[in-house]
C-alpha cells in the first residue's frame, strides 16, 4: 500500500495510514465545488504517489470521468451483494433482506463508468437466515468481503504485472 485517499477522515483506513506513515489524502466532498474537482485531486494525489491499482473498500462515492480515465481497468471495488443483484446503491443489505431470497453475498469487481457493472472477479454467497437483521446480515456479508477482497487484489496485480488491465 503506497497511499490512502478517503472521503471520511475518521474512517479505519485513514487511521491505518496515519499509524503506518502511509501518505493520506482526506478528500471530503464538502471541500470541493464538484465531484469532478474531488476526483481530480484524488487522481493527482495517487499519480504523485505512483499508485498502480486503486482498491475501493468502503468508499461511498461514485468516481467521475477524470478519475476513471486515469485508472481505467485498474480500480477494484467490493460490493455487498452478488452483482448484478442489488447494484447501484448503498442499501444492498437492506434490499437483500427485504427480497425474500435465501442468499445474498459479496462481489469484487472492476470499476467502470457504469455503476456496479464492471467485470466480476470473485463472488461469495452468504445465506440469509430466519431472524436475520440488517446488522447480522451485514456482519456476515462484511466477513465475506474481507475474505474475497485480498484474492481479487492479487488477481488484479497478476493481470497488471502482465500489462493486462481489465475494463
Amino acid at each position: 500500500m503506497v497511499a490512502v485517499a478517503t472521503n471520511r477522515a475518521s474512517c479505519p483506513a485513514a487511521a491505518f495510514a496515519r499509524e503506518r506513515g502511509i501518505p493520506l489524502a482526506a478528500l471530503s466532498q464538502k471541500t470541493f465545488a464538484s465531484a469532478d474537482e474531488r476526483d481530480e485531486a484524488m487522481r493527482d494525489f495517487f499519480l504523485e504517489h505512483e499508485v498502480e491499482l486503486v482498491v475501493d473498500a468502503g468508499y461511498d462515492r461514485i468516481h467521475t470521468r477524470p478519475f476513471l480515465d486515469a485508472f481505467e481497468g485498474r480500480i477494484v471495488n467490493v460490493h455487498p451483494s452478488l452483482l448484478p443483484m442489488f447494484a447501484g446503491g448503498m442499501d444492498a443489505i437492506e434490499q437483500a433482506l427485504e427480497s425474500g431470497l435465501k442468499f445474498t453475498g459479496a462481489t469484487v469487481h472492476v470499476v467502470t463508468p457504469e455503476l456496479d457493472a464492471g467485470p466480476i472477479l470473485l463472488q461469495e454467497s452468504v445465506p440469509i437466515v430466519e431472524g436475520d437483521t440488517v446488522e447480522t446480515l451485514r456482519e456476515r456479508v462484511h466477513e465475506a468481503e474481507q475474505r474475497i477482497l485480498p484474492e481479487g487484489i492479487r488477481m488484479m496485480e497478476a493481470r497488471l504485472a502482465h500489462s493486462d488491465p481489465v475494463g
